[in-house]
């Protein structure tokens, strides 16, 4: 019996999600990623994603995480998923409780000010390891990767990514917005549907 590519309450997720919504100038800033990826997949080359915002707390993470699950689900091989910011500080803990709502199956393997999570999607495939750090972390590519802004003030403060490849702005909106809020439950879940039904657009996109 072969297990699924991810947990089924994330597959349910997944299956769910209506790409059909995606407006035609969010297409457009999605194709760059989605040429990117065909490109590695038809030469047989790794495809790495840097998903890199201000303070690798909260929209990267979910970028990364996402991407990394899609490509699974679609059992596209060779990509690996990374995240960072302009500066380091802790991933936001509501990111996590909302991704465990969503199905995944997260570890705290560390305390302190910036703690590490390890983040499950499936049975068989290795944990996400997440933590806030520096786009430039030893724990992140050095060469030949695709640098891709999740913010706008990271894309602006940000004007040099060494070694990247290629440069790519997928900006959305801070749900840092709704902290300390009655809405913030919901909007790190719309934040989280948003990202996550971009990145089956993406990962369903590849030829």
């Amino acid at each position: 019996m072969h297990s699924k590519p991810v947990f089924e309450a994330i597959s349910n997720v997944i299956d769910a999600l209506d790409v059909a919504i995606i407006c035609e100038e969010r297409r457009e800033v999605l194709k760059p990623l989605i040429e990117y990826l065909n490109e590695k997949t038809n030469a047989n080359e790794p495809s790495r994603l840097n998903f890199i915002c201000t303070h690798n707390s909260r929209r990267s993470h979910l970028s990364q995480i996402w991407a990394q699950t899609l490509a699974r689900y679609y059992n596209i091989n060779n990509v690996f998923c990374y995240s960072g910011g302009t500066e380091a500080t802790a991933m936001f803990p509501k990111v996590g409780e909302t991704l465990v709502n969503q199905g995944f199956k997260i570890n705290k393997l560390s305390e302190g000010s910036n703690p590490v999570y390890a983040i499950k999607f499936s049975e068989n495939e290795p944990a996400i390891i997440a933590f806030s750090k520096a786009f430039s972390s030893d724990f992140n590519p050095t060469s030949e990767f695709v640098a891709i802004m999740t913010c706008s003030s990271a894309d602006k403060g940000c004007p040099i990514v060494l070694g990247c490849e290629k440069r790519i702005a997928i900006t959305y909106e801070d749900p840092k917005k709704s902290d300390g809020t009655p809405r913030q439950t919901e909007t790190y879940l719309e934040r989280s549907l948003q990202i996550a039904t971009e990145m089956k657009y993406v990962f369903s996109e590849l030829k």
